[in-house]
């Protein structure tokens, strides 16, 4: 296309230029810490969620640093409508990820309020759950779960304030019975999952994993 001519697609981290679908060139794909997590495995998400709710299973797909590329990565995500890299993580997690025999029976992202949905233009997790539903053959929902309030972005939170959000979110309607995949970007405090968490497990007879795009560690 005459557009790739003029403004070619480059490497979010090196900014050598590549093919149109790739986030990362070749070399700096191998600079992205993966967790290599087993998700039927203990792992360090598993540990922190534990201290705030039950939870079954648990998956990042790679380890969130200050100044590394899955930073990078997921900003572009989230801050510089690049909702297409969505897919694009989606597709190294199913490289990496295998439920075996503890397939979810939903997926459910984590929601953005109206608002804020409408400021960003996209749900930056949308995509990337779609993705997955489509490459595992397990439904989703993204209407399931809603957000009560608008809030700057958690990232912009001190912890302090964080810790203080009460009843931040709530379901659309009854479920019971199910084994529900939260989705989210970033696993930090686990504030979020566990708000979610506790609103599905209260709800009926239902099971609740985790899975994110990278953990703070």
């Amino acid at each position: 296309m005459i557009l790739d001519l003029f403004f070619p697609n480059r490497c979010i981290h090196c900014s050598r230029i590549i093919d149109a679908d790739l986030l990362v060139c070749d070399l700096c794909f191998e600079q992205i810490h993966f967790t290599h997590f087993d998700y039927l495995s203990e792992n360090i998400i598993k540990e922190r969620c534990r201290l705030l709710f039950p939870v079954e299973k648990t998956y990042a797909l790679m380890k969130f640093e200050q100044d590394g590329l899955s930073r990078k990565l997921i900003h572009e995500l989230k801050y510089k409508s690049r909702e297409t890299a969505g897919k694009t993580l989606a597709q190294w997690t199913a490289e990496r990820l295998d439920f075996k025999d503890e397939k979810p029976d939903v997926l459910v992202s984590v929601p953005l309020h109206p608002k804020k949905l409408k400021e960003r233009g996209y749900n930056q997790l949308h995509l990337f759950t779609e993705t997955l539903s489509e490459l595992y053959h397990i439904p989703f929902e993204h209407e399931l779960v809603q957000r009560n309030h608008y809030s700057k972005a958690q990232a912009l939170k001190d912890k302090k304030h964080r810790l203080d959000t009460v009843n931040p979110f709530s379901l659309s309607k009854p479920v019971s019975g199910k084994h529900i995949l939260l989705v989210d970007d970033v696993f930090t405090t686990g504030n979020t999952v566990s708000s979610i968490a506790w609103e599905i497990l209260n709800a009926g007879d239902n099971k609740v994993s985790v899975l994110v795009m990278a953990v703070d560690v």
